[in-house]
């Protein structure tokens, strides 16, 4: 049975040989067939006799190899690329250093010559290494990068007013602090930051250096240096990703700078903070894995180690950030920024956990999935909070009737809430609804009703209760009408423009647009209700001819001047859309205009013909057609007695 010789027990053979042989000092046969049977242990004993046989030929070669070495070695200026014959000189040593490992009598001193001047040779690859790092690093164009990068910011949400500038600066997490405001053109705009393109891939190292920096890292991981290969390799490349960071507007702060930071500041650091995310993952790490794997191909350790020594800092850096905004106070306009966070980084976990694959990276995937729990806790609480808030504003209503700020700030919120449904029906608790069952109340056939619209209901339903509440303080019943109708039009209006249509179904638009048209008429009643009393017949007292003229001008008198208390109070109320506007001024017309029209028609005559008949009949029809269009414009207006057209 053939003997197998392991490395260690070779070297051991071979200066065996070499000592036995000399000792012997026996004839060239002797010394042949001594060491024929040394060879037999394994075929690479055979280069035995070539060593011996040519051990002048071997020591010339050494010499030179020594020679190159210590030579580049006392030169102060050292070369960026390697020579062919230093790195053959080094491969030569190395060789050496790998074949004589023990000392022999022959080889003891060549041995010790080789592994210092190898040592030098390190030391000198060691400083090239670095050298070609930094001197070969691209840095981050940012313009490239933002060229590359699609804005994905949520569209305006209205032409119309949505909530005043000055109301949304008191929003500051509480919704009890609400103040009017008629400021229009403004909107809740909630921009999501921005998504990469598939193709975007960035080198952060001239592609030309790679293979000198292969050629280093291969020679200093065969002589045994690769603990000091990697630490040169990870300091400069992890100085090149700090580096990335700031380009793209990450700050390394504690969690108490967090915390201290202005809310509107905060939201622009963490729109960058999102987007550096993706680009860090997606882009950054996956090319700082190729880069391990192509220059470090010779170990897959060394590969692993020095990627995750290389970028863990970055991640970790992203990472406690987004866990200090995750500890961070609660307020309601931060909810969709941590909604944003918390996607990004569920998007990017999976990718985390392909590229952090060994034990050592275990680290960065638990504390990602540790900041992606944090932030979904953070989220639910927020909303919470927000519907709490909702519950308990206690502000006044409008003087004037227009939509509450409150109204305009919950239905725009909930206009941005229903796009990030999946994440919220992921976080939210599941309700106990079974989707097997007839559909709830108002669900206009939705089979399945999820956790977000479920929340979304109850939280309409939250804000229709609080505006009933607010509208019960209007002495006046016709400005309460007016006050629910802007209102519960403009709930209604933003579920139908938006995906809240498709949580709460076309019956409850329906159902509301009724209660619209009943408090429509309600209006009409409690608001010329009076006046419409002035043109009754009754206690006139006999025909037209016969009719009593000091009643009618009693009647006419009072006809006028709850018209005109009507004008100038209602021309002060508002109402922001134009169609409600619109049908409100034909109803009145259609109610009150025929009214008068017949009423003036049946005894005017008995007036225009008495003395001072003009202080009674002030109006006509046409007159007063056109004092209704300027009623609900919001602002005060002084009745012009020339919009008259008849005389």
């Amino acid at each position: 049975m053939a003997t197998t010789v392991q490395p260690k027990s070779k070297d051991r053979v071979l200066a065996t040989a070499h000592q036995i042989v000399k000792s012997l000092n026996i004839n060239t046969q002797a010394t042949e067939d001594m060491i024929n049977i040394f060879s037999r242990f394994d075929n690479r004993l055979s280069n035995i006799t070539d060593l011996i046989q040519n051990d002048a030929k071997f020591n010339d070669q050494f010499r030179k190899a020594e020679k190159i070495i210590l030579h580049h070695d006392s030169d102060a200026s050292p070369e960026l690329e390697q020579s062919s014959d230093y790195l053959a000189a080094v491969d030569l040593l190395i060789q050496l250093t790998e074949n004589l490992t023990v000392e022999s009598y022959s080889f003891g001193d060549v041995i010790d010559r080789a592994e210092n001047a190898l040592q030098l040779a390190m030391s000198k690859l060691e400083d090239d290494f670095r050298h070609a790092l930094i001197h070969n690093t691209v840095p981050l164009d940012a313009d490239r990068l933002y060229g590359s990068v699609r804005s994905v910011s949520r569209p305006n949400l209205s032409n119309n007013s949505e909530i005043g500038g000055e109301i949304e600066d008191e929003i500051e997490g509480d919704l009890d602090r609400f103040v009017e405001d008629e400021q229009e053109g403004s909107t809740l705009h909630h921009e999501r930051g921005a998504s990469l393109g598939g193709d975007l891939c960035v080198d952060l190292i001239r592609v030309e250096a790679i293979d000198e920096l292969k050629e280093i890292a291969d020679r200093m991981i065969r002589s045994g240096y690769e603990k000091e290969c990697c630490q040169v390799y990870t300091a400069v490349r992890r100085d090149v990703l700090d580096e990335c960071l700031m380009i793209l507007g990450v700050e390394r702060l504690s969690i108490e700078e967090v915390q201290r930071i202005e809310w509107k500041i905060m939201d622009e650091k963490l729109k960058k903070w999102i987007l550096a995310l993706k680009v860090v993952v997606r882009v950054l790490l996956f090319g700082e894995k190729r880069l391990c794997e192509t220059i470090f191909n010779e170990s897959e350790l060394v590969q692993e180690i020095c990627f995750v020594e290389t970028t863990k800092s970055c991640v970790m850096q992203l990472l406690n950030f987004g866990e200090a905004v995750a500890i961070s106070p609660r307020s309601s306009e931060k909810l969709f920024r941590i909604l944003d966070m918390y996607e990004v980084v569920g998007d990017v976990l999976h990718e985390l956990e392909a590229l952090f694959v060994s034990e050592s990276g275990e680290l960065v995937c638990s504390e990602a999935k540790g900041v992606l729990n944090g932030l979904g806790m953070t989220a639910v609480g927020t909303f919470i909070e927000f519907e709490n808030a909702v519950k308990g504003e206690n502000s006044k209503a409008m003087q004037n009737g227009d939509i509450h700020p409150l109204t305009r700030y919950v239905m725009n919120y909930l206009k941005l809430l229903v796009d990030y449904s999946d994440s919220m029906n992921t976080l939210l608790p599941k309700n106990d609804y079974d989707p097997s069952s007839s559909p709830p109340e108002n669900s206009d056939g939705v089979a399945a009703i999820s956790p977000i619209a479920t929340r979304v209901q109850e939280l309409i339903a939250s804000l229709q209760s609080n505006v009933d509440e607010k509208s019960r303080l209007y002495e006046d019943s016709a400005l309460r009408y007016v006050f629910l109708m802007n209102n519960v039009l403009y709930i209604v209006q933003k579920v139908k423009e938006s995906e809240l249509r498709n949580l709460l179904g076309d019956q409850w638009i329906r159902k509301h647009r009724g209660k619209i048209r009943q408090w429509h008429t309600s209006y009409l009643r409690a608001a010329w209700g009076k006046a419409l009393l002035c043109l009754k017949d009754e206690g006139i007292g006999g025909s037209s001819s016969g009719a009593s003229k000091m009643i009618l001008k009693e009647r006419f008198k009072n006809f006028n001047a709850c018209f005109e208390d009507i004008y100038r109070i209602q021309t002060l109320w508002k109402v922001s859309d134009a169609q409600l506007k619109e049908e409100l001024r034909i109803s009145i017309s259609e109610k009150v205009l025929p009214a008068y029209r017949a009423f003036l028609g049946r005894f005017g005559s008995r007036l225009e013909s008495a003395r001072h008949g003009g202080r009674y009949i002030k109006y006509y029809p046409d007159d007063l057609e056109n004092y209704l269009l300027d009623l609900f414009e919001g602002k005060p207006v002084v009745m012009n007695l020339t919009k008259r057209k008849s005389t």
